[in-house]
């Protein structure tokens, strides 16, 4: 309820008339029944323009953090999550999980639309990462059918880190390909390689689509990798910063060595208690 009035007369008019975006391959989303919807996810936005270009509603599997989030704002994203019928998913695996996917195949078994992202999290260099396998999973508990999608320019409109999507920045598409049938794999969820090869044919329909290099890792553990190279080269620039602020400590000390012996040098009668040698002999 609250989500067909929101794509209709909220969201749906803001998007098609602000940012103009374009549909291919509609036709291969079904009019009526189950179907997985598997795409690639450039930025936050595809959850947007993606829901917006398909007649029907389309449920998520989005990810935990949106339904916990602290303070008055994430109490309000969490109730609006909920009220469109979103699907809370713990990325980190385990029983959260396959809860997540329980309930995602339990969409499918009522006949809905579930959108799902194979990689798990946005890219985060635009290409295209290694898909984790819940997505076959469900293709072959369920029986769905899977249509890839790609989406085009979501990246470039709104990059990692910015607020809002740019419409001057990009023309954003979605790319609806041909329905993929795992119906005769159905019940083959318990083998890993079945739903390994499935995924990775999934992956590539989408690649095809979208056009994406592709890497062989998964986009979370490259993403980690990014932040240890980060932190290591923090650490670094911080350790150089104090070698050079000692370096720089030792010359100023060394220059000011100099400039009391240059001084001693000009003024060589002069003794350490600050009294002349001559008067001192006359003194005596």
């Amino acid at each position: 309820m609250v989500y067909m009035f929101l794509k209709r007369y909220v969201v749906g008019p803001v998007v098609n008339t602000v940012y103009r975006p374009k549909a291919i391959g509609l036709e291969n989303v079904p009019s009526q029944g189950a179907a997985i919807l598997a795409s690639n996810h450039l930025s936050i936005s595809d959850s947007v323009f993606m829901p917006v270009a398909v007649p029907r509603q389309v449920y998520f599997l989005a990810k935990s953090e949106y339904f916990t989030g602290p303070g008055v704002k994430g109490k309000i994203v969490g109730a609006f999550f909920r009220a469109i019928n979103q699907i809370p998913m713990d990325r980190n695996g385990g029983k959260a999980s396959a809860k997540a996917l329980s309930a995602g195949g339990q969409a499918l078994q009522d006949g809905k639309l579930l959108g799902i992202y194979p990689e798990g999290t946005r890219s985060p260099d635009g290409r295209l990462y290694r898909g984790k396998i819940g997505v076959a999973r469900l293709a072959l508990e369920t029986g769905a059918p899977v249509v890839p999608i790609a989406m085009v320019g979501t990246d470039k409109i709104q990059p990692l880190g910015s607020k809002f999507p740019d419409p001057r920045k990009a023309k954003v598409t979605t790319i609806f390909g041909k329905p993929l049938d795992f119906s005769h794999l159905k019940g083959q969820h318990g083998d890993h390689a079945v739903m390994r090869e499935v995924t990775d044919k999934i992956m590539a329909a989408i690649q095809e689509l979208s056009g994406q290099e592709t890497a062989d890792v998964y986009a979370a553990n490259y993403k980690k990798e990014l932040a240890e190279q980060k932190r290591e080269q923090f650490r670094t620039q911080v350790k150089d910063a104090a070698e050079s602020a000692r370096e720089k400590g030792r010359s100023v000390s060394a220059s000011v060595t100099q400039q009391a012996e240059q001084l001693g040098s000009k003024f060589p009668g002069r003794s350490h208690d600050g009294n002349d040698d001559q008067s001192s002999d006359r003194n005596a």
